[in-house]
């Protein structure tokens, strides 16, 4: 016996909330230009839950990853972070460079997060990373996040998005 998918049952689907998903991105992200920002945005969030489960493993002692100490100094990871943003800002500014911008966008994101998840840094000047006052750089990226997801992005994107993975629950 074969099922017929009818229009209701489609609504809520995964493969219908997949297919609003889609569209929500091509009405809100594509159409507009916003291709580049999104995919900032999503490299920056991606490597930031990397990066704090990286540093937590580290802490911990669990993997193979270490510190990353030169000729005694530890080196944090907002100094690639920096380098990224120089990198990426050059790149993107005083090239005009109009090929591989979502390259140049994506490597922008990974630097942001790099650089932001060490701003308890920045405003101490001391590694406050593990204590009360590493926390603001949470709150920083947070702000970043909020900022970046509803200007770039638009918040009837999120509405859309919103509903079409409402529609599964």
């Amino acid at each position: 016996m074969q099922l017929v998918e009818t229009p209701i049952a489609a609504s809520f689907s995964a493969r219908g909330t997949w297919e609003r998903i889609v569209d929500a991105y091509e009405r809100h992200v594509v159409q507009p230009g916003k291709e580049q920002a999104f995919w900032m945005l999503f490299a920056f969030l991606v490597t930031f839950v990397l990066v704090r489960a990286l540093t937590h493993a580290i802490r911990r002692g669990r993997g193979a990853f270490r510190n990353i100490t030169v000729k005694g100094t530890h080196l944090h990871h907002l100094v690639p972070g920096i380098v990224l943003l120089l990198i990426t800002g050059y790149l993107g500014n005083a090239l005009h460079v109009r090929t591989g911008r979502t390259v140049v966008a994506v490597f922008f994101g990974i630097g942001a997060a790099l650089t932001l998840d060490e701003f308890a840094l920045w405003l101490h000047l001391k590694d406050v990373y593990w204590t009360k006052q590493g926390r603001r750089s949470i709150d920083a990226v947070i702000v970043a996040t909020a900022i970046g997801g509803l200007v770039v992005l638009g918040l009837d994107f999120w509405r859309d998005l919103g509903n079409a993975v409402g529609r599964l629950l």
